[in-house]
């Protein structure tokens, strides 16, 4: 059986010692690195963006998963993933119309990267039906986006199980992730709904032991 893919985000690291704090992370069994871009505008807290993703990219053999909380994401789309990213991950929320929806998921497949689109704790789920066939990866935010160490809203596990089941039903092999107060509680929860990729950041940065933190992520 296939087990859930651990992708600890680097805004619970120390930026003092980032590449150290990566290479622990690899070593320790992390499968993707995530990255939260937030822009001050969308969310209410700004964190880094293109430079630092670039400079990073390809100093570890993880995947890089980019999620960027930005108001614009149609203009920058291609260059997060000219920057880096293989997944790239934008909000349906910071988006006019599915017309839009569907022009950047093309921007991304065209740049070679793989597409993903994220919903806030209060966007149904089914918003995003329409989309699947195109997407790449579903990020289930399970916490208001712009602030790490919130707590695990539950209502998102009925979320992962109704898409988990829409997936399942039409044969859509798009991943799901979820992002907010995982850990060995909770993240065993999003993988009994049908989640594919947990996202965790100070569950794992704040751990004494790193790898017995990322192995209880991976059932």
């Amino acid at each position: 059986m296939k087990k859930t893919l651990v992708a600890p985000s680097i805004l619970s690291a120390n930026f003092a010692h980032l590449s150290e704090d990566i290479k622990r992370i690899q070593d320790a069994g992390a499968d993707w690195l995530h990255f939260d871009v937030m822009d001050g505008h969308f969310v209410p807290n700004i964190s880094f963006g293109l430079p630092v993703l670039k400079d990073i990219a390809h100093t570890h053999s993880m995947v890089n998963d980019v999620h960027i909380m930005i108001s614009n994401p149609r203009e920058y789309a291609q260059k997060f993933v000219e920057a880096g990213a293989d997944y790239l991950t934008f909000h349906y929320e910071a988006c006019r119309s599915d017309t839009e929806v569907f022009d950047i998921i093309d921007l991304i497949h065209h740049a070679g990267g793989k597409a993903g689109i994220s919903i806030k704790p209060n966007t149904p789920v089914d918003k995003i039906f329409p989309f699947l066939y195109s997407l790449d990866l579903v990020l289930i935010m399970s916490v208001e986006p712009g602030f790490g160490g919130q707590s695990f809203i539950r209502e998102a596990l009925g979320k992962i199980l109704r898409l988990r089941s829409y997936l399942d039903a039409n044969d859509i092999k798009t991943l799901i992730e979820v992002d907010g107060g995982i850990n060995a509680i909770t993240g065993e929860e999003c993988t009994k709904m049908g989640a594919d990729v947990l996202v965790a950041g100070s569950y794992i940065f704040n751990a004494e032991n790193i790898e017995e933190a990322i192995r209880s992520l991976k059932l």
